[in-house]
């Protein structure tokens, strides 16, 4: 006989995949700089949320499963001895601004702009600033995700985005 909470962790489940599989896939993809092993690092996750007690994650499931991730995609790339740089076009594929259609040329333009600075960037300020303004993360978010202090996720992204602008200019 099935237990009534069984449906509940089900549908809280299948909920928490509609909700964040695609903001994972993006964030995986930025790590392992491959579309089809993201996939398997976020399937990953996933499968390890189902082994786990809902009430424990209540409240910090979002920084749970960007944590969880991270760690998939780090094991990935140490499983295969070599560290895979992001190309323009990956990036571009995860870049998700809707501009007016009258907009969309210099929008794509500054894009790709940005997008080439940002990959000139040391690889934790790119991870901190893709999770504060692609993810819309918080510093505490960051900091629990990354294993960084707030503080230090607070001028990895000020740094940043101080470079940012000086090479804007």
């Amino acid at each position: 006989m099935k237990s009534p909470f069984a449906d509940s962790s089900e549908s809280w489940i299948q909920a928490s995949v509609a909700r964040w599989e695609s903001d994972l896939l993006r964030y995986a993809r930025h790590l392992v700089g491959d579309a089809e092993r993201a996939r398997d690092v976020v399937q990953e996750t996933f499968l390890k949320l189902c082994q786990q007690d809902r009430e424990q994650l209540d409240g910090h499931l979002v920084e749970w499963l960007f944590t969880v991730c991270r760690n998939g995609a780090f094991d990935v790339r140490r499983k295969e001895q070599r560290m895979t740089t992001m190309t323009l076009d990956t990036a571009m594929d995860s870049v998700s601004l809707d501009p007016p259609p009258d907009d969309a040329a210099e929008q794509q333009d500054e894009s790709n702009r940005l997008l080439r600075m940002m990959s000139g960037l040391p690889a934790n300020q790119q991870e901190v600033l893709r999770l504060k303004f692609q993810h819309s993360r918080s510093y505490r978010e960051i900091s629990s995700i990354t294993g960084l202090s707030e503080t230090n996720v607070g001028f990895l992204i000020h740094v940043g985005i101080k470079r940012l602008r000086e090479l804007m200019r």
